[in-house]
């Protein structure tokens, strides 16, 4: 039979884990909280400049031009509505940045970011992937940027002809046109709105790319392109290369 102290004392230990976990709870909510209403918020201006991107140029990034010293092109012109790490449900993170051209789909140009070897899997519908042998931040690292959303929602690639389905290895120099941006979902008559998504993406160690759906396999933008593309760092602010 315990005696009155050692109940008090296993009370008073109990309080004090449930108390921690609930400081815990709250700081895990806090920073769900976080990362949902900050994409809330892009949602919000994505929606908008679908509606009307003739009235919101000032947030438009050009397509071939660099920021500053980055060693990536912008790949295509437009809204970058979301960035890398945005959270959009409950256990997922964005693998990339969505630029928005506010166009109809086959209309505004995607080129690529760095020179590299294109590989496009003969499955591929409106994507490609392009290795770069060495890492411009990391000299001596393989990476790899993938492209995709390129193609109409019923699966109409809107890739150009020099890339067909099973292109493998093919030399582009930064700036080579690939395609148009579209709204291919994966899943035809499921549209996604019309943007290019884009990631740099980690070497397997084997000489292929890892899977691009998951964020951990995928690398922040922002160094590459010199904009705070990280969504766990910016919360709010338009990303626009600043003269």
């Amino acid at each position: 039979m315990a005696r009155p102290g050692q109940t008090n004392r296993f009370r008073s230990a109990t309080g004090l884990v449930i108390s921690a976990l609930f400081v815990i709870a709250l700081v895990v909510a806090y920073f769900l909280y976080l990362g949902y209403s900050s994409s809330t918020a892009r949602s919000m201006r994505v929606l908008t400049w679908l509606r009307e991107p003739q009235t919101h140029q000032d947030w438009i990034v050009q397509a071939v031009s660099r920021c500053g010293e980055a060693p990536f092109l912008i790949p295509s012109s437009g809204f970058i509505g979301y960035l890398w790490r945005d959270s959009f449900r409950a256990g997922h993170r964005h693998q990339g940045i969505d630029i928005f051209g506010g166009s109809d789909g086959n209309i505004t140009p995607v080129y690529a970011a760095y020179p590299g070897y294109l590989i496009r899997l003969p499955e591929w519908k409106s994507s490609l992937i392009i290795r770069i042998p060495d890492d411009p931040l990391h000299p001596g690292r393989q990476i790899w940027t993938y492209y995709t959303h390129m193609a109409s929602q019923e699966g109409v690639s809107y890739i150009v002809q020099d890339f067909p389905p099973g292109a493998y290895e093919v030399y582009v120099e930064a700036g080579t046109l690939l395609g148009y941006q579209g709204n291919f979902s994966g899943t035809p008559g499921v549209p996604t709105g019309v943007h290019l998504h884009f990631s740099i993406v980690f070497d397997d160690g084997r000489g292929s790319f890892r899977n691009e759906l998951e964020v951990e396999n995928t690398l922040d933008p922002s160094p590459y392109f010199g904009l705070m593309l990280n969504a766990d760092a910016n919360r709010d602010t338009i990303p626009i290369c600043e003269p």
